[in-house]
């Protein structure tokens, strides 16, 4: 059922975006003096430094406005935020993410430009660049980057690595041969992997094409003058299937649920070595148990050997979410200065103290702890950083992508050892997304 919404719910963005937008009306909520403001800040750190905005604002702006926020699960918001939209019920302002799905709010006429209010402001000057332009679309800036500099990486257990004589990876021969100790002297799950949510084990296949291929298959693909069967991502697709039937993941793993927290367990149950994700985990590791942060060390995805890929590419976003606006007027102004309070000094604080990376120009010299400092720097060095495949892509496109791999690389391999869908098939689904 809820496949089959998720695929409703893209469709449903589909024919809007292809009705001219003089059809469409967009219905701003009534100026009450409240804004509400919906984001998936339902957990600490990120609760925490949300609620440190938000109440920055309510007590010293001079707008006259408040701002209601309200908080929804991660893997329910795109559904809900859509169904908002359609029945004209499009929050004040929201925090979503860049990329294919933002684009699609835009075009369907739920977020403002906001350029003249950033030029009036001094936040322009204080973000990254990059963080500025994943914010922006068709020549206009329509979001406030805010909360992280988020990259895909693998977190291990330092202890466990330091027992077994393991040292961090540099290529992935070096990885396979981590996880070939492991399995041998332990009976681990070598990652901890909760794929009911699907964009986790899109993690695993992002990396590994920019390992084999680099960026440039991927934008070929989405520009339509290459195709998702470029060997690059046929690669991807057999290596994770190659890992699942090394039983490298745990049992069951397409039912387990990152929100309920059913991956970190694993590595808090040390039953799992390893953990590929974002790097907000050091904030969500710190919060949960201090001591057990200790333990936690992180590289970025290896390289491979015999390719030609640059191994400094990252797969990640500058800013992890993004506040866009449905309202014009003074309430676009106040609801700006509630987006501009999150990277105010007195909420960075918070965020850095949490392990995050605030987006702006001078992070380096608020971040003491080496493991951000390891992931601050391999942002740095990266000649880029590809946003999220299921960011980039419009919302139809990255569902069937989330889909696809769940439906067959993901799926549990069957008594002849197969896991059922080869890479190949995979290779077909994405060549009739573009």
């Amino acid at each position: 059922m809820k496949k089959r919404m998720y695929k409703i719910m893209a469709l449903a963005m589909t024919a809007a975006m292809v009705v001219p937008m003089a059809a469409q009306t967009t219905a701003f909520a009534a100026d009450d003096k409240e804004i509400t403001y919906w984001n998936i800040a339902v957990e600490s750190p990120d609760k925490d430094i949300v609620t440190a905005a938000v109440d920055k604002f309510n007590k010293e702006t001079e707008s006259g406005y408040t701002v209601n926020q309200v908080a929804i699960q991660n893997d329910t918001y795109k559904e809900k935020l859509v169904i908002a939209m359609s029945s004209g019920e499009c929050p004040d302002m929201y925090s979503s993410w860049s990329g294919g799905p933002m684009y699609e709010y835009i075009d369907s006429g739920f977020a403002q430009p906001i350029d003249d209010l950033l030029d009036q402001s001094d936040v322009k000057d204080k973000l990254l660049d990059a963080a500025i332009e994943q914010g922006s679309y068709n020549g206009h800036v329509y979001a406030i980057p805010y909360l992280n500099v988020s990259l895909a990486g693998i977190f291990y257990n330092k202890d466990m690595f330091e027992q077994y004589g393991l040292e961090e990876p540099k290529t992935l021969a070096d990885l396979e041969n981590i996880c070939a100790t492991l399995k041998r002297k332990t009976e681990l799950h070598l990652f901890a992997l909760a794929n009911g949510s699907k964009w986790t084990g899109s993690m695993y296949f992002m990396s590994l094409a920019a390992r084999y291929g680099g960026l440039e298959p991927f934008q070929n693909a989405v520009a339509g003058t290459g195709k998702f069967t470029d060997d690059c991502f046929i690669k991807a697709g057999e290596k994770i299937q190659e890992w699942v039937n090394n039983g490298y993941f745990p049992d069951g793993v397409n039912s387990l649920s990152e929100d309920d927290g059913q991956a970190k367990q694993l590595m808090y149950q040390e039953t799992a070595g390893m953990l590929l994700c974002g790097s907000w985990y050091t904030g969500t590791f710190q919060t949960d148990s201090e001591e057990f942060y200790q333990k936690i060390g992180w590289f970025p995805f290896p390289a491979i050997d015999d390719s030609d890929a640059d191994p400094t590419i990252q797969i990640g976003t500058v800013g992890d979410q993004f506040i866009s606006f449905n309202c014009e007027g003074d309430k676009l102004a106040a609801a700006f200065e509630c987006a501009t309070d999150h990277l105010s000094d007195e909420v960075a604080d918070i965020t850095y103290s949490n392990n995050k990376i605030v987006p702006v120009k001078d992070a380096g010299d608020h971040i003491s702890d080496p493991v951000v400092k390891e992931i601050f720097d391999a942002a740095q060095e990266a000649s880029s950083i590809q946003l999220w495949y299921d960011q980039y892509l419009p919302t139809s496109v990255a569902t069937a992508h989330l889909d696809g791999l769940q439906g067959s690389i993901w799926s549990d391999k069957d008594s002849s050892g197969s896991t059922g869908r080869n890479a190949e098939s995979n290779g077909r689904i994405f060549k009739y997304q573009i």
